[in-house]
């Protein structure tokens, strides 16, 4: 993974600087059993709290970088992800999604289309007017088929990007709003395209939110192809 890659996850910084405050907290216990053993009370009592500063500030670092996990900073437009379509079986799909990071993953889909969600966290007033991105993460990726009985009966395909078991900076922000008064949580819309044998498609953020879903030139020919043409 490239390092400009790594600095748009916020989750890298303040792990980054969850270990800096762990060294500095580390500093202050050694100078802190010098005092001790010298008996310099008044001294000790000082680098003390300073440990437990140092050492509250590194757990909050950390735990609001794993919060953050999967997160990354939001642009004037970013790239999501990229998908490669193969057809297996009418309305069954092998993707490929390839990641900006160089990350890839195969999964199957069934549908006439595919359609993707992002989560975007934006911020209140204070925060937007200093300059501070929105942060977004994939959500979840999706089958859907043309036909709306269909779509109610036929069996259907959702891959969830999240993991289970982790917290979440959007939990954390729903459970507990008064821990986290500046975030405001909105959704991306779900951006949705036909899936055609072979088709190649890119999907971007835009800075308000909106995912926007592209297919390359021969996708988009064979997108404006008559069925069995």
């Amino acid at each position: 993974m490239e390092w400009n890659t790594l600095l748009r996850m916020p989750m890298t910084v303040l792990l980054v600087l969850a270990a800096v405050f762990a060294l500095i907290t580390l500093v202050q216990l050694v100078v802190l059993r010098r005092h001790l053993h010298n008996r310099h009370h008044l001294a000790a009592s000082w680098r003390a709290l300073l440990c437990v500063a140092f050492f509250a500030l590194t757990l909050l670092l950390a735990g609001t970088g794993a919060a953050l996990r999967g997160y990354r900073l939001l642009g004037e437009e970013a790239p999501v992800v990229d998908i490669d379509a193969r057809i297996l079986s009418p309305q069954r799909w092998a993707l490929t999604l390839s990641w900006p990071d160089g990350s890839t993953r195969q999964v199957q889909l069934s549908g006439d289309a595919w359609r993707v969600e992002a989560v975007v966290l934006k911020w209140k007033l204070p925060a937007l007017l200093a300059g501070v991105p929105p942060l977004y993460r994939l959500d979840r990726l999706s089958g859907r088929y043309d036909d709306a009985a269909q779509e109610a009966e036929a069996p259907r395909t959702v891959i969830s990007f999240g993991e289970a078991g982790t917290f979440d900076l959007l939990t954390l922000s729903k459970q507990y709003p008064q821990w986290l008064p500046e975030v405001d949580t909105v959704y991306g819309s779900g951006a949705f395209l036909p899936l055609v044998d072979q088709g190649h498609y890119s999907v971007s953020l835009m800075r308000t939110g909106a995912l926007v879903a592209r297919p390359d030139e021969a996708t988009e020919r064979r997108i404006g192809q008559p069925l069995g043409g």
